[in-house]
Parts: structure tokens; sequence; C-alpha cells
């Protein structure tokens, strides 16, 4: 079957040398013909992927049949439920995933594959109720605090600038970017006021926000 290696490793160079030679030597045992290698090498907290994503755009236009990674947490750092929803794309358009740390995770054995996509969402699901439940204790908990959730909310001089603004002709994007709110919220303060575009008064002049209001 062809093959794609993934690595991704720290700015350790041996250590990217390590785990090619040990992919590449398992790839041979398996049969497989390693056509595609692709690296993404982290830099202290940066999360690039530009390999993994070019791997994913060849693996749609199936360019190979199995992807070859190191360990699992390879596919997604970002816990099991997206790791499952990786497998799960990958599957559906016919590319298979091995891990060489994990010999249990093997999909190009149907069985294997239907039994492990069982057990990863039991974990996966087990995973998100466990978020969603750290999720509620932490909103209970600013609760008794006696905070407020959500955003804090926008002050009258805010909300005067912004009409100020739209008054002299500024767009609703550009007012939003002034004021550093969001886009929804202009359109929401220019509703509420009941503010329409052009609106002027006897001398032709654009409305203030104070005589909006």
């Amino acid at each position: 079957m062809n093959t794609a290696i993934y690595c991704r490793v720290s700015t350790n160079k041996q250590e990217l040398a390590n785990q090619l030679n040990a992919l590449k030597s398992f790839a041979r045992k398996r049969n497989f013909k390693v056509k595609h290698v692709f690296c993404d090498v982290a830099s202290g907290k940066r999360a690039d992927r530009t390999e993994f994503n070019q791997m994913i755009s060849a693996a749609a236009e199936r360019k190979f049949d199995v992807i070859l990674v190191w360990a699992l947490d390879r596919l997604s750092r970002e816990g099991m439920t997206k790791t499952v929803n990786m497998i799960e794309h990958l599957n559906k358009i016919g590319v298979d995933v091995v891990s060489y740390s994990e010999p249990y995770l093997d999909t190009t054995n149907e069985l294997a594959r239907n039994i492990l996509l069982v057990v990863v969402s039991t974990l996966a699901k087990a995973e998100r109720e466990k978020i969603s439940e750290r999720t509620k204790a932490g909103l209970e908990r600013i609760k008794r605090q006696g905070k407020k959730l959500g955003r804090p909310p926008v002050s009258d001089k805010t909300k005067a600038k912004i009409l100020d603004l739209l008054a002299t002709g500024k767009g609703v994007r550009e007012a939003a970017r002034f004021v550093k709110v969001s886009h929804a919220y202009v359109v929401k303060v220019r509703k509420m006021t009941g503010y329409k575009t052009g609106v002027k008064n006897k001398s032709r002049k654009p409305l203030s926000a104070r005589k909006v209001r």
C-alpha cells in the first residue's frame, strides 16, 4: 500500500532522524511503499502544522492509502475527540491510519478498525462529558462569587461614539473597528437607538449621537 509518513518533533534534529528511521523500517516490514514524508518541527509554543495540513489535502486526493504516525497524539493534540474525528474523516475518504507506538491503532484491518473506533469514540464521549462538567462547575463557582457572566456592558459613552461615527458617514465595520467592539454590536446599537443612515436635521447636516438619542 502506498504510504505517507507523518512526524511531529521538537527542534531536535536527532529526534526527527530517529523517528524517520524507525518509521521507514516499520514500513518495510509491513510492505508499505513510502511515497510521501511530512514533518512538522515544533518551536516553543508554536503550533504550526503546515506539513500536516498538506498531508490531509493529499489524502483527500488519494495520493496514498495509509498514514503511518509515531503515536496517536501526532494526529491531534486537542484531545481524544479531535483525534477520533480525524481518524473517521480519513477512513471515510479511504485512508487508513497506523501507529508505530500503539500496535492496536491499525485501521487497515476492518475488524480492528471497527473495535478501535467504538473504544476511542467512547473515550471521546467521556472526555466531552468531563469538559462539560468542568465548565458547569466553573460557571457555578463564578455565580457563587457574585461575579457576572458574559462580556462587560458597553458604556453609554461608547454607544454615543458609535452613533457619532455613523453620523459622519463611517460604515458599520469601520465604526466597530474604531471603538473595538463587534460588528454585530454596532448593528445592535443602531437598531436600539433607531438610528438610520442619512437622517438629517433641518440644516441638512447628519444628526449627532446626542440628537438621535
